[in-house]
């Protein structure tokens, strides 16, 4: 005991001194650690809640697109599918639809159906009639050698009702026969017609006839050049101006 208290009264100052740098380190580190969890906790908390108004915003853009979808205006047609369909009936339909839309949406198809005379990709309008012929009644059209002709269109159809038929503008056609009944046809062409061709005189003109008369009409164009003085010179020059 008397040592250690001589130890004790002998380093006194040195034991004080230790304790309190002992004391102060302690402090510090028990103070620097509960600032860094303090900040920790501060940034986690930052991103959360970050992360709670990122989720807010792009769930309310969500809610906005959504509604926005719901609101817009999406115009209704009606069609009357009928023939060989699964479920012939009326059916509401987008306007933006086509035949074959239709067509599934009344379960589609039924064995023995034909879509040869339809047009599927053909858009839908309201009040159209859509009619699915069956095999039977194209091979009867067909044997009869029937034709259709719209007011605005013309087609080969079994049913003039059928609004799905493929058909072709009257104008188209008429701008086509417009365009050939301006062509000089030398099957049936008169030698004065003939001779308004550039470079056939009358004798040409005689031999295109005479030709014809002799071997029949023409079965091409082509063949104009096995006439006597028409050559692939002469051809080229009237092929865009003669017809059959």
């Amino acid at each position: 005991m008397y040592a250690i208290k001589y130890y004790l009264e002998k380093y006194k100052i040195h034991i004080i001194v230790f304790t309190i740098i002992l004391i102060t380190l302690l402090t510090y580190l028990l103070y620097f650690n509960f600032n860094k969890r303090n900040k920790n906790e501060e940034v986690i908390k930052i991103e959360n809640k970050e992360s709670v108004e990122l989720l807010s915003i792009d769930t309310s853009i969500e809610d906005e697109e959504i509604d926005e979808i719901e609101n817009t205006d999406i115009k209704k047609v009606k069609v009357d599918v009928k023939g060989m369909v699964k479920m012939p009936g009326v059916y509401e339909i987008d306007e933006n639809s086509r035949v074959i839309d239709a067509i599934n949406i009344s379960g589609g198809l039924i064995e023995g159906a034909n879509t040869s005379y339809i047009n599927l990709s053909k858009k839908v309008t309201d009040e159209m009639i859509i009619i699915v012929y069956s095999n039977e009644e194209i091979e009867s059209f067909k044997e009869n050698n029937k034709e259709i002709i719209y007011v605005e269109k013309e087609c080969e159809c079994p049913d003039n009702i059928n609004d799905a038929c493929i058909s072709e503008d009257k104008e188209t056609n008429i701008n086509k026969e417009e365009s050939t009944d301006n062509l000089v046809s030398i099957n049936t062409g008169t030698k004065e017609e003939l001779m308004t061709l550039d470079g056939i005189g009358e004798s040409k003109a005689q031999a295109i006839i005479d030709y014809r008369l002799k071997n029949g009409n023409f079965l091409n164009l082509e063949d104009l050049m096995n006439v006597s003085g028409i050559g692939e010179k002469a051809y080229s020059k009237i092929k865009d101006n003669i017809k059959l």
